[in-house]
């Protein structure tokens, strides 16, 4: 068997989500349908982890094993591009590995980029690929609470009920708000991340932003490992899985 890295981007708004499910389209259902056609045997296709229902990658990684050697990688990407493109997904690119490559397991970090629009006016063009809040956040303090959420700890309080991660202890690498005219930008690095962590995390900083909370009640939220003092997550439309590190 030999084994290719594939790196996808795609929009999330039409999707279920990464991982294959009994109902819905999905990314991953999506490619693996398309690379056992033009492949000629059946395909299973490992992701560097799920992202949720609405949610975009700028680069996943996924990998996958067949029989054959792709010889001609360039004509390979372009044959499934034809098929995936029309869903808002598509190949970057397609790489051989050793078979001790594995998507998932032998990624080193995960990099999430979360985009709010702050303006009076309600966005078009970015409508679906970010967040709108029309009350002006205050930046600088959103900065100060993402310094807070660094470093080794329990995120249980940003943690779906759902999750099924053995343990909620995480280490956060990075933890950044900048913003450049009405666009404000909120990056997330670490390993690996619980079930909704990222947006449960964006969603306690707008409050943040807001000035729902202070900067002491934001720390005895992330103190407190209880999900129901989380604000409510942001929405999906505004998350873009960056980059997948090895």
């Amino acid at each position: 068997m030999i084994r290719y890295q594939i790196l996808i981007e795609y929009v999330g708004t039409s999707f279920k989500g990464w991982q294959i499910q009994k109902k819905g389209n999905t990314v991953q259902g999506l490619i693996q349908k398309e690379l056992s056609k033009i492949l000629k045997e059946k395909i299973k296709v490992y992701g560097s982890g799920r992202t949720d229902s609405g949610v975009h990658a700028i680069e996943q990684s996924a990998h996958f094993d067949c029989h054959t050697e792709i010889k001609d990688i360039r004509k390979f990407v372009n044959s499934i591009n034809f098929f995936v493109n029309p869903y808002g997904v598509t190949l970057l690119k397609c790489i051989k590995k050793p078979q001790k490559f594995h998507a998932r397991f032998s990624a080193k970090k995960r990099l999430y980029k979360y985009i709010i629009i702050n303006r009076p006016g309600m966005p078009m063009i970015e409508k679906n690929r970010s967040w709108y809040v029309r009350k002006e956040l205050d930046i600088k303090l959103m900065k100060k609470g993402a310094v807070k959420l660094l470093g080794k700890r329990d995120f249980s309080t940003f943690r779906a009920s759902s999750c099924n991660a053995k343990s909620p202890i995480r280490t956060m690498e990075k933890a950044t708000v900048t913003s450049k005219k009405d666009r404000i930008i909120i990056k997330f690095q670490s390993q690996s991340f619980l079930q909704q962590q990222v947006r449960s995390m964006v969603g306690c900083l707008k409050y943040l932003g807001e000035k729902k909370w202070s900067l002491d009640q934001f720390a005895k939220v992330i103190k407190s490992k209880n999900r129901r003092m989380c604000a409510p997550p942001a929405p999906a439309a505004g998350l873009f899985l960056e980059r997948v590190f090895y």
